[in-house]
């Protein structure tokens, strides 16, 4: 394959993925993972994908709500590391609530083998957890297929019967007076309510979020108990956290 044809191959594929891991174009187009990282580079220059941390995304991904399969490979080493910390949080016996999202992906790919109880609005991170016999419960409702996360009424009602020991909290922005946003309102109202729901609140959240506003707010700053991100924040938000009581760990990638 000639180098105009393999980069063809990859900016067909991230855009029709949503988003590629360097791993994965690596494996499929069988070169290596350093001539991948070359090609993004010089196809990130040409303005034809746009480079994330372990792979790339469309150069299209300006918009509000990036579809699911961009977010899981922007930022992939730092929420692995964030998903490793958060997991260590949870308990035996826990009814853990996971919020749909790539980074609470990451805590339930993390957790050891601990008996527990999984609620979450995710079908694909229910079938992660159910794979290692974990006893796992959906909301049921509409399926966003941008963010895989299901919403509405049934989801709604669903969760509002529910307690959770332990809820992971991701968020699409992060901001000191605006608290947590997202983009659309009726995953803003299912997280709401696991927010209401839940006993301790673990927000799971790359720096890249920070002094960020998005469209619906559905969680003041003072409703979380922690945050696990991959930088320290600073400066207003820093001491809206600090002011909130929100203890923030910070991890290594």
């Amino acid at each position: 394959m000639l180098p105009a044809e393999r980069k063809r191959t990859i900016v067909q594929l991230v855009t029709e993925r949503d988003g590629c891991s360097v791993s994965e174009l690596a494996a499929e187009l069988e070169f290596s993972k350093a001539t991948i990282r070359r090609d993004l580079r010089d196809l990130e220059s040409q303005g034809r994908i746009k480079r994330s941390h372990g792979g790339a995304v469309p150069a299209s991904s300006a918009g509000t709500e990036r579809p699911y399969g961009q977010r899981e490979v922007d930022h992939y080493a730092e929420k692995q590391a964030i998903g490793d910390r958060a997991a260590q949080e949870v308990r035996e016996g826990h009814v853990v609530c996971f919020d749909a999202g790539s980074t609470t992906m990451e805590v339930a790919r993390a957790i050891p083998d601990t008996d527990y109880v999984a609620a979450t609005n995710m079908p694909e991170l229910a079938t992660e957890v159910a794979e290692r016999d974990v006893d796992a419960k959906l909301t049921g409702g509409s399926l966003r297929p941008r963010t895989r996360a299901l919403v509405g009424p049934m989801a709604e009602r669903t969760i509002g019967r529910m307690n959770f020991d332990l809820l992971f909290l991701g968020t699409n922005a992060l901001d000191s007076a605006a608290g947590l946003s997202t983009p659309n309102e009726d995953e803003a109202a299912v997280k709401e309510l696991m927010v209401e729901r839940a006993r301790r609140v673990v927000l799971v959240a790359d720096a890249s979020k920070f002094g960020d506003r998005s469209f619906v707010s559905f969680a003041d700053l003072d409703q979380a108990d922690l945050l696990v991100t991959d930088a320290s924040p600073s400066g207003a938000l820093a001491t809206a956290l600090a002011d909130a009581d929100v203890t923030v760990e910070e991890v290594s990638t």
